[in-house]
């Protein structure tokens, strides 16, 4: 149950905190994104990625490959909003459906293998956190209306739950599970690294920041 209830909390908790707090300026999230980015290559690495090379398929590499390619496509459409950058209009009224569709893909992929890794929600959340927060603070800036906007975050966080549904009850991804998981550790793997370098002013990493990622990659080591 909890693989379906976090990840909607997370994004529902970003949403909380800008109409709370009312963030003006995303780049003071800076900190909490190199923190999720670490976090999540941390936990792709030592277990997700791990565990899919032990079932021994020699085409593992070219779907992780694979998936990093598709993250690249996606982010033509998302404008690279997986990772905590928002380049759109914001002048427009209309629902911005190209941009959810992008990260609905992205976040049911995700979804997929959280049954059967459990560290992996841990990194689901803390990544899509700030992510919400940099949404919803843009879409508050613009011209969207309110009932838009809510629409928008509630049906991006049920993807990702989705995704877990899906794992559970679709034949296919039964079939190809281990295909498909290693697209996502792909996926995973283009999104925390391009986290930990546009997290950094000139790709330069100052002592807070590489403090950061040390302890996000400890507490993943851990858990």
């Amino acid at each position: 149950m909890l693989n379906y209830l976090l990840p909607i909390i997370s994004v529902l908790l970003g949403f909380f905190v800008v109409l709370v707090l009312k963030p003006s300026d995303v780049r003071h999230l800076k900190l909490l994104l190199a923190f999720s980015g670490a976090f999540l290559l941390s936990i792709t690495v030592f277990s997700f990625l791990p565990e899919v090379y032990e079932h021994k398929d020699s085409n593992v590499g070219i779907f992780i490959m694979m998936g990093i390619l598709f993250q690249i496509i996606l982010e033509f459409f998302s404008k690279g909003a997986e990772h905590g950058h928002m380049h759109l209009d914001k002048s427009k009224t209309i629902f911005p459906w190209v941009l959810f569709i992008s990260l609905s893909i992205h976040a049911i992929l995700e979804g997929i293998p959280i049954e059967a890794h459990d560290n992996l929600v841990y990194g689901i959340i803390v990544h899509k956190l700030p992510v919400a927060i940099i949404l919803a603070t843009f879409f508050m800036q613009s011209q969207l209306s309110k009932l838009k906007i809510a629409l928008f975050l509630i049906l991006f966080a049920l993807m990702t739950p989705l995704g877990v549904y899906m794992s559970d009850s679709i034949g296919f991804i039964k079939d190809y599970y281990n295909e498909i998981s290693a697209i996502v550790i792909g996926i995973f793997l283009h999104i925390s690294t391009t986290i930990l370098f546009e997290s950094s002013e000139g790709h330069k990493f100052n002592l807070t920041k590489i403090l950061t990622i040390i302890s996000a990659i400890i507490i993943a080591y851990f858990i």
